[in-house]
């Protein structure tokens, strides 16, 4: 298997842990009460999308370290950070229907031409 391809299924694997555990705390938000953390601890364990996103993150972490044996950490860390902040960029305006404005878009442009510019 490329490489690339490894690095792309980091990317996504860490950006849908991301999304996961948002619409996890969405749907059912942690609430962390003085004294009560096991209590929060047992919450979480309840809480399928919470666990997908755990696992999306074990996923990635397997995946980029395969990638960091043949990529200059260099240049696959702003990779990584950049594409999976794009990924989110998107997913958090068009699912959680968060608040994108015009500044946000013109930052996401940069980052993806700094991207861009990394991956060459």
């Amino acid at each position: 298997m490329s490489i690339y391809l490894v690095f792309i299924a980091a990317i996504v694997f860490n950006a849908g842990a991301n999304i996961m555990i948002k619409a996890a705390m969405r749907k059912n938000p942690i609430i962390l009460e003085e004294g009560a953390v096991l209590n929060a601890f047992i919450q979480a364990l309840k809480n399928p999308h919470l666990i997908a996103g755990v696992i999306l993150f074990g996923l990635a972490l397997a995946a980029y370290s395969i990638v960091l044996s043949k990529i200059n950490l260099s240049v696959a860390y702003p990779i990584m950070t950049g594409a999976g902040f794009l990924l989110v960029f998107l997913v958090s305006g068009l699912y959680f229907r968060e608040s994108i404005t015009a500044l946000h878009v013109f930052g996401s442009a940069l980052i993806l031409a700094g991207v861009w510019v990394l991956a060459r």
